[in-house]
């Protein structure tokens, strides 16, 4: 598996020392420093260098600029370092400038910086079977579907993976992240046409802790996202959202998924039409890149550097044309397993749930499935039964175990009387 302690990126951005590093408009940075004063009453060069990820030189000639326009004055010093307040005119100012935007975080990396990040750090993956089957080595898995799964994660292109309901097609989608062997920087914020784009969220981003000073500031360091939308998904997730109380733009799923993975789980039985969404990502799917607006009509391009995982259990004629189908190029069939397999996965289970079985449990528990209707051996079986045997154990004030009368018990309560 990865180590993550000392993960590097293939993209490095120098610490940057001029206004011409930063590839920003000045008015912007300028506002940044004077929402960051306004906010926050008393402010500090310091202070406001590691709040807004500016170098120290770089906030020192800003400081220098505004107090030379009367815009801040400087009440003391805390040791070398200068404390100092917006001036009424000051105050004004960035009064205005916070009602148009509240954003005062970390500055922003230009969209053009934005491009080219995400472009040096698109995937290359390396695997081959033994490799992929250490990345799902706690699923019970055919060297068949490992070496359907191989070439399509390989080709960074999108999957098309169906089936059968429950037979582990979304568990097998999100632990493809695990074969990445590197790390990415994602940024802060995204500035397009002096507008401020959120980008990085601590909920789809983990960061990697790393003492490397070397790095601009504006940019963390994550392992690779995988971002997993399901019934929820609406048109809106896939368009820019702007917050009209502090006029700070959101990213969209498919923006904050670049450099990783975006699940679209229970494909079809989304809030909207599989047509739609289809008809969405035509041209991000076969071209590598979106169109995004702004509020008020400026369009821009952004990259699609994502693996797209599309799962369902519907069939995929219904759910898509064949011109569609022809652009997901990996289509991948995950089938019923099994009996062997079922029992393996129903001892592996028990066991990592310290549910006691015997011998010929797995085997009791296939007859009963069948016997209650199941045409076909899933994957999701013995994780939801043991799951019910604990409740059964729980209710009864006793430790679980997979014995043939709490095997027929929770059978029961499982599958729909007929």
């Amino acid at each position: 598996m990865v180590t993550f302690a000392s993960a590097r990126s293939a993209y490095c951005p120098p610490i940057p020392e001029t206004p011409e590093d930063l590839d920003l408009p000045h008015g912007l940075v300028v506002d940044l420093v004077l929402r960051r004063t306004y906010t926050t009453g008393h402010s500090t060069l310091q202070g406001l260098s590691q709040a807004l990820k500016l170098s120290p030189i770089l906030m020192e000639n800003i400081f220098r600029e505004l107090r030379a326009e009367q815009l801040i004055e400087v009440k003391g010093m805390l040791g070398n370092d200068y404390s100092f307040v917006l001036t009424q005119n000051g105050r004004k100012l960035a009064g205005e400038r916070f009602q148009i935007c509240h954003y005062a975080g970390a500055a922003p990396v230009s969209i053009r910086q934005y491009h080219k990040a995400t472009k040096i750090q698109a995937a290359k993956v390396k695997i081959d079977r033994r490799s992929l089957r250490q990345a799902f080595s706690d699923l019970v898995l055919t060297d068949r579907l490992l070496d359907q799964l191989g070439p399509a994660i390989i080709s960074q292109s999108s999957i098309f993976m169906y089936g059968p309901t429950g037979s582990g097609k979304t568990s097998l989608a999100e632990r493809m992240l695990r074969v990445y062997q590197d790390a990415i920087l994602v940024p802060y914020a995204v500035e397009v046409d002096r507008q401020i784009i959120q980008l990085y969220d601590p909920v789809v981003h983990d960061t990697i802790q790393t003492p490397d000073q070397e790095i601009d500031p504006r940019w963390v360091l994550c392992r690779r996202p995988c971002v997993v939308a399901g019934g929820e998904l609406t048109p809106n997730m896939l368009e820019l959202r702007l917050d009209e109380a502090t006029g700070i733009y959101a990213a969209p799923i498919q923006m904050k998924a670049n450099n990783g993975i975006l699940v679209i789980d229970d494909f079809g039985r989304q809030l909207m039409s599989p047509r739609e969404l289809l008809n969405r990502w035509i041209v991000p799917l076969d071209r590598r890149v979106d169109y995004l607006s702004l509020r008020y009509g400026v369009k821009f391009q952004i990259p699609f550097e994502t693996l797209v995982v599309f799962a369902t259990n519907l069939d995929p004629r219904e759910l898509a044309d064949e011109a569609f189908l022809r652009r997901l190029q990996n289509k991948v069939f995950v089938e019923a397993v099994e009996p062997e397999l079922f029992d393996e996965i129903f001892r592996r289970v028990a066991s990592a749930r310290n549910v006691p079985y015997e011998p010929d449990s797995a085997e009791y528990l296939r007859k009963l499935c069948y016997r209650e209707g199941s045409m076909e051996l899933r994957a999701c079986y013995p994780a939801d039964i043991c799951g019910i045997l604990a409740a059964i154990a729980n209710y009864e004030g006793r430790q679980a175990r997979a014995s043939k009368e709490d095997l027929e018990r929770a059978v029961a309560l499982y599958f729909t009387q007929t």
